[in-house]
């Protein structure tokens, strides 16, 4: 008779020690690829702020060129100051959107003060700025929808299995979407410009 140089219980702990490496593999790897996606995540974010710092940091030469064509000043610049500050210190996206909204509004008094400029209206500076802002909000745009993108490919891995199980274990959490704004699918009404 032949003797067995490999013991029964011997290949048991190797089948169990080859799976466990298995399991480990897999852990790892599923870990490794959702820190991956959340600096995805971190990166698009970091882009969407810069987008609305860009056009924060905008506002005020736009606010002096008007200033020097009239004798505005007053409520409209206070409001636009306060709307750069939330800017800068929003930390999710809805926050960002809010200060975002803000700064919309503000502008939008803006606008309606230069209308009774018409030579400022044809001044170079005050049309570069237009066009920077024009150009500004097409990036934000942009980046908001490559945040979002990201958030998706986070949120997805976060959800399925068994990769959720593993999200579970490491703290990860589905991230935060950018949303619009409840009504703003309808088309500004311009006499709300002028109140």
């Amino acid at each position: 008779m032949k003797k067995n140089k490999f013991p029964v219980w011997a290949g048991i702990v190797l089948g169990i020690v080859i799976f466990a490496l298995l399991i480990g593999l897999y852990v790892g790897g599923t870990y490794n690829s959702m820190v991956g996606l959340d600096e995805s995540v971190n990166n698009a974010w970091g882009k969407v702020q810069s987008a609305y710092q860009r056009r924060a940091d905008l506002i005020p030469n736009l606010v002096a060129t008007v200033k020097a064509y009239s004798d505005y000043e007053g409520e409209v610049l206070t409001q636009i100051v306060e709307a750069r500050a939330s800017v800068g210190s929003a930390k999710t996206p809805a926050e960002l959107a809010e200060a975002g909204d803000q700064m919309n509004s503000a502008l939008s008094r803006l606008l309606v003060v230069v209308e009774a400029y018409p030579d400022l209206k044809a001044n170079q500076n005050y049309l570069d700025l237009q066009a920077e802002l024009a150009g500004t909000e097409n990036r934000i745009k942009v980046e908001r929808d490559l945040f979002n993108n990201a958030v998706k490919e986070f949120n997805t891995k976060v959800r399925r299995f068994p990769s959720n199980l593993i999200a579970g274990m490491f703290g990860f959490s589905q991230k935060e979407y950018f949303e619009s704004k409840e009504g703003s699918e309808d088309a500004p009404d311009v006499k709300d410009l002028f109140q």
